[in-house]
């Protein structure tokens, strides 16, 4: 999950912003020539995903959705999508899947205009999502490559149990392990998983304190759509090495200076002037129009101080969780088991009433994807729950991932309008 944010007049963004970029455009640029090098690729999600260990048999990591939004950025997915609906997937399956189908049958190229490679491995670390199943099953029919799953106990109960973590330490064990090392050719070093342990950690404790500077007024950063920056190289190729951890540093640094000048977050057109609105945001964002997207907020001077999308790859500022190297493979399950996705709604609920307690948010808003179940699942009724534990207003809107067909601009940002003006009555009624 990365951002590359295109228009016409040149984004504005910050160092960490502009260091985020060349890292994932780097990680384009050695999948194109991985083979050639005679490297091998792994292909995986980004929720749950085992990274520090995919690192110690040095495969390139490839990531699907991070391919499929970077397309989206490009304007690209419209084009795929509707290949792969041609080819006979339904409009309703999920939309980063046939981006994703959709840019193989075309030759795959990533957003640095090289081709992505053929995967020698796929690994699927199923955490809430039915649809990663599906999806490696049909790149799995394409490739006709290696397989391994690591399969993930969903947190029905809101509890992670001891046998929950010995059942996925197996199958790392069993399964993921010696499955990497027959394909890479690379024998697995433990003391080298706990080195990048190590780097994870330090990225995390980075991470979770620039996260949580949103609890300042203003706040410096907007946590979802420039979270999503924030996010990216932790998310995918890069939580485990040393880049990472640079990145972070700096990015703390950065957020640090704004607090200590009183500065509201920097969008696209520059740093946001007022700070009007505190909102938590439930949902993805939509990629094929992200700039724009982002506009209709820091417009009105809306700013998204807690988001659970942000989430997706981990819940470090939520429930403490680092990855601890004294128990490296524990601590990889308990990174699975953690994950947004696998989490049940009332724990999903039970996070957003959190934020907006200990963010003093206005409002909650409710981004619905129209093809993400995983997500859009129960989110009305956690709206509503939402309303009645904080006494604070909720709103609703849909849009998609990467199906520009489903984003209407005058739509969402009459909702939106219509949702800020609501939010500054209900302020100027509690002065009065």
């Amino acid at each position: 999950m990365s951002a590359n944010v295109t228009n016409s007049k040149a984004a504005r963004k910050d160092r960490s912003m502009e260091l985020q970029k060349q890292m994932i455009a780097s990680n384009f640029d050695a999948l194109a020539v991985a083979h050639e090098q005679g490297k091998k690729v792994s292909s995986t999600f980004v929720p749950g995903n085992l990274n520090e260990l995919m690192m110690c048999f040095d495969f390139v990591r490839n990531f699907p959705e991070v391919n499929a939004l970077q397309a989206a950025m490009r304007k690209k997915t419209g084009g795929y999508i509707m290949d792969a609906e041609r080819s006979g997937h339904s409009e309703d399956v999920c939309t980063y899947v046939k981006a994703d189908l959709g840019m193989m049958s075309k030759g795959n190229i990533g957003p640095t205009g090289r081709p992505l490679p053929t995967p020698d491995l796929l690994l699927l670390s199923y955490t809430g999502c039915f649809t990663f199943m599906k999806w490696f099953e049909l790149v799995r029919d394409e490739y006709d490559c290696e397989t391994a799953m690591l399969h993930v106990p969903y947190q029905g109960d809101g509890n992670i149990t001891k046998n929950m973590v010995d059942y996925v330490v197996a199958q790392i064990k069993n399964n993921v392990i010696p499955v990497c090392e027959r394909v890479s050719g690379v024998k697995f070093d433990i003391d080298r998983l706990r080195e990048n342990l190590k780097e994870s950690r330090k990225a995390e404790d980075d991470l979770v304190w620039v996260l949580q500077a949103a609890k300042n007024r203003p706040s410096p950063i907007d946590s979802y759509f420039g979270g999503i920056y924030y996010c990216g190289p932790i998310f995918s190729a890069f939580r485990g090495s040393e880049a990472a951890s640079r990145y972070y540093g700096i990015l703390r640094e950065e957020i640090e200076a704004r607090v200590a000048e009183g500065k509201g977050p920097v969008t696209p057109d520059g740093d946001m002037m007022e700070e009007k609105f505190r909102l938590v945001v439930e949902g993805p964002p939509n990629w094929t129009n992200f700039r724009d997207f982002w506009k209709m907020f820091y417009d009105e001077g809306a700013v998204v101080v807690a988001s659970t999308y942000t989430k997706v790859g981990g819940t470090y500022d939520f429930d403490g969780f680092r990855h601890d190297p004294d128990r490296p493979l524990e601590a990889l399950a308990e990174y699975c088991l953690g994950c947004y996705t696998n989490r049940s709604l009332p724990m999903r609920t039970k996070m957003v009433e959190t934020y907006m307690n200990e963010y003093e948010a206005d409002g909650f808003l409710v981004n619905s994807i129209k093809s993400c179940n995983s997500f859009a699942a129960g989110e009305l009724l956690m709206m509503r729950e939402i309303e009645e534990r904080t006494g604070k207003p909720a709103a609703f809107i849909e849009t998609d991932l990467v199906d520009p067909r489903y984003f209407s601009a005058a739509n969402v940002k009459n909702r939106l309008e219509s949702y800020f003006q609501m939010l500054s009555q209900k302020r100027t009624r509690a002065a009065a």
